[in-house]
This record gives C-alpha cells, structure tokens and sequence, in this order.
C-alpha cells in the first residue's frame, strides 16, 4: 500500500504546470518522492523541472530508484527495471539544459540546482524481454556521450562575451558504459571533453569487437579513479593482444572485477615447449591488488589454470570458467589453491563431467562449500546419475543462493529428487532447472546426440506443463514458491527475499 504522501507526489506531478510553480514552495525533503513518482509514471517534464531545480549535490539513480521505501518498491516492479528511455533522456535534456542556461543568458540568469553529481550507475540491462521504450547499456551510453559533446560544443561556440562569464559549476556523470564498434567514435569524443562542464566519470566499462588500438584509446581516455570492472569480449586479442591491453588496466587501482570471455586464449596454439605468452599473461593478471572476480570464459585452458593463476595477488571471489575446457589437474590446483575458501561464485559450465572431472568437482565443491553463493553447471552432460553423485557435496553448500543447471539431460524423476534434496538449503533461492529430458517430443537417442542444441520448441507442452505443476506443489509444500519460465522451471525466491 502507498503512503499517503506518494499519492500526493503522484497527484502533483501528473498535473505540470501546477508541479512547476509548486516546487519553490515545497521543502527539498520531497523532491526525492516526486522524482520517485514522476518516474513511475514517466512525466518527462515534471523529471525535467525536478532536475533543474534539484536540492542537494548528488542524484542517485539507485538510491532513489532502487533502495527506495519498501512500501513503494514491493508493488512496483517499475522501480526495479531498466529506466524508460523517455524518463532517461528527460534527466540528461534536464542536465544538459542546466549547463548552458549561463552562457545562453551571459550570465545573467542564476541557476536554481544544486546538483553537482548525476549518478546513473547500477542501471539493469538485461538483453532479453528488453521493449522499445527501454533504454539499454549501449544505447544509454550514447545518450550520455552525445550530451557531453552537445555541451562542451555549446561553450565553444558561444560569443566571446558569454564564453568568458565565469561558469559557475560542472556536473559529473557517474555511469556504466558499454561501447562497440558503432559507438566508439561518439565516446572517444565525448571522453576527450573530460576537462568541460559535463564530464563523464566511468564505473563499470563493457566493450565489445573493438580492436587493440580502439580499446587502448577509451582505455586512456577514461579517469582512472573510480573505475572498478572492465569487461572486454568478442575483441579475438589473444594471448598477444592481451598483454598488450591489460599494462593500460593498471591505472585503475580500484579495479575488482576483469572479464575476458571469449577473447581466443587457446592454449593448444602456443609453441611447442614453451609457454611464455601464458606466463607474460600470467605477470599481467598479478599487477591488480584488489581483483575479485575474474572471467575467463570460452578460452581453452586445459592443464593451464595453475600457471594463468599463480601470480595473482589476493584470492578470488568470483571465478567464470564456463567452455574452458578444464582438465582434473586443473580442478585439483582450484581444490588446493588460495581461492577455493573465498570463492563465492563458481561457474564450470560446458565441461563433460565424467568419472574423473565430476570427483574431482565433488572435491573441490566441499573445499568452497562454505563460501559459495552461486554455482553455474550449465549443458555439463549431468545425467540422473552424475546428479546423484553431486547431490551429497552440492547440499553441503549450506549458504548457496543460485544454482544453474540448464542444459543437463535429468529426467522427471532425477528432476524431483533434484527438488527434495535441496530442500535443505536454507538460502536456495534461485535455480534454473532443465527441461526434463521426458519432455522432449524427439525419441531418446536423437535427443542424446542432439542436446545441446535442444531449445524450448521440441518441448512437449502438456507433458512439461504437468512436471512443472508437479514440482510447484513439491516447493509449495516445503515453503518454497515455485514459478515455470522460458528457461525451464525456477525457483524465484522465497517468501524472505530474492537473490
């Protein structure tokens, strides 16, 4: 239920005109329950006033929008979503407006805001059920360098009268950005205008297919402080390209999360008897202090693990090696390593655990079992019966939260004793079953030879929607709550919260 005064915020500024000469009256305490409601119900020109005329020194998009008043937030899904692309550009116009009112008017008009820090990090961007009017990572990253540009051009071009009026303040932008080829000449720009009015300050930085020099230039382009993940796939570097990028990572003495899937490390390339494109891969990889989280995804690194990861200096957290094509040796160095007692996620899709791979998961699984928090084993061929040996390690993870088994052929009948065994961890609330195998409209062994390219339309429908109504009532009956989803059935949460 509302509180009364978010109806009233909700009331006010669905109605402008009254919105805007009402906002010199009102104390500033409101203005985040107005910017709260003006989102919601996407008034663009009431957003647009609130910005201009914004009280304190920081907007926070995820203070406001994210970790907001539990009696909003539980019935307002909206709140939680990725920001609409009309309310996101209405709080950069706003900004952007602010900036050039004291040149457009010499001077001679004062500024009404406070604002000094526009915070727009933390903003979801999932790639999937993703509609027209929502503003995407890529596409809100254009939008943001576009605006430093428009600005910092807007200055330069003033008459020298109006371009000497002292300006009387800047605002910073805090995002996330996430480049390509299609963007990088827009952001390059924007990054070269660091020392104009509107600058813009880098958290989390995606690329994605840029090449070496391209990446090298936005990497140097960025302020370093402040930056804390660099995620850079489908860029094909190579072991080669790699060290040649990473020496530019090194500024970034906050950095605690490096993604590299995808990035064509394969280690069977390398010169017979010798491995010193590894080991300078290795060096690099060393000369960040404060890396958590580490993403290795899709490079072939048999036998490798240990020497990619013995420089490293603090143990992991977070540690991506889905498609790496790990041998046991390589479980067995994770099993002994420093990282195994911090690890709170471990994602080991895409490995065939068979015999010996699946004991030597089995062991490394009770090493980290008290850390781990997540755990991806998706299309790892586990049958009914990998599962069963798994099954006494896995519910010894007594704090796990996610559990992904996509892609693993169980049948109905492992599926359920999938459910019943993990009943016994207290903080499971997230997994992403399989469709059972059973509920395939192919026979057996056509299935066995194609299932990794199975997808959701050679499902028997009927036959799944029972299973799924079968295990719902299993969840319900031992306090979880279960729901059926595109990507095979999944446990939500539970009635305490949501991973």
């Amino acid at each position: 239920m509302h509180s009364l005064v978010f109806l009233c915020a909700r009331r006010l500024v669905s109605h402008h005109p009254s919105a805007r000469r009402a906002l010199d009256l009102l104390p500033a305490e409101l203005y985040p329950v107005l910017f709260q409601a003006a989102f919601l119900d996407r008034r663009t020109l009431a957003l647009q006033d609130l910005v201009a005329t914004w009280p304190f020194p920081i907007l926070s998009f995820q203070q406001l929008l994210g970790h907001h008043d539990q009696q909003h937030s539980s019935h307002h899904p909206s709140f939680r979503e990725k920001p609409s692309k009309l309310c996101f550009q209405a709080v950069i116009m706003a900004v952007v407006a602010h900036l050039r009112r004291p040149w457009a008017s010499a001077g001679l008009v004062p500024c009404t805001g406070e604002l000094r820090v526009l915070d727009m990090t933390d903003l979801q961007d999932f790639d999937t059920d993703r509609g027209p009017d929502r503003m995407s990572l890529w596409s809100g990253t254009v939008a943001l360098a576009k605006a430093c540009i428009e600005v910092s051009k807007h200055k330069n071009e003033c008459p020298s009268g109006a371009s000497t009026t002292p300006q009387p303040f800047s605002v910073e932008i805090r995002a996330d950005l996430f480049v390509n080829g299609t963007s990088f000449g827009v952001l390059r720009d924007a990054l070269q205008t660091s020392a104009g009015p509107l600058r813009l300050k880098c958290r989390d930085f995606r690329t994605e297919e840029l090449s070496i020099t391209g990446i090298v230039t936005l990497l140097e382009a960025l302020e370093p402080v402040g930056v804390r993940r660099v995620d850079l796939r489908f860029n094909n570097l190579g072991p080669a390209g790699l060290c040649t990028v990473l020496p530019h990572l090194t500024r970034f003495t906050e950095l605690v999360s490096l993604k590299l899937p995808y990035s064509n490390v394969d280690v069977r390339r390398l010169a017979p008897g010798t491995d010193t494109g590894l080991r300078q891969l290795a060096v690099q990889l060393g000369r960040f202090p404060c890396l958590k989280e580490l993403n290795f995804g899709s490079s072939r690194l048999s036998g490798s693990l240990r020497q990619l990861l013995s420089d490293l200096q603090a143990p992991l957290e977070s540690l991506e090696l889905a498609f790496c094509y790990l041998l046991p040796g390589d479980l067995a160095f994770l099993h002994k390593s420093l990282h195994a007692p911090a690890l709170r996620r471990l994602d080991l899709s895409g490995h065939n655990f068979t015999e010996n791979l699946l004991q030597c998961l089995c062991q490394l699984l009770e090493k980290i079992s008290a850390s781990l928090l997540h755990l991806d084993l998706m299309e790892c061929h586990l049958t009914d019966a990998r599962l069963a040996d798994l099954l006494p390690v896995l519910c010894r993870c007594s704090r796990l939260r996610c559990l992904g088994l996509f892609g693993n052929p169980l049948s109905t009948p492992g599926l359920k004793t999938l459910v019943r065994k993990t009943v016994v961890l207290p903080d499971l609330r997230l997994v992403v079953y399989p469709y059972p195998v059973d509920c395939y409209s192919r026979e057996p062994s056509r299935l066995a030879s194609a299932f990794g390219h199975l997808c959701e339309d050679v499902v028997d429908k009927e036959r799944f929607a029972a299973v799924s109504a079968e295990v719902g009532r299993m969840l319900a009956s031992s306090g979880r709550g279960g729901a059926v989803g595109l990507g095979g059935i999944t446990v939500p949460g539970k009635a305490n919260g949501s991973y």
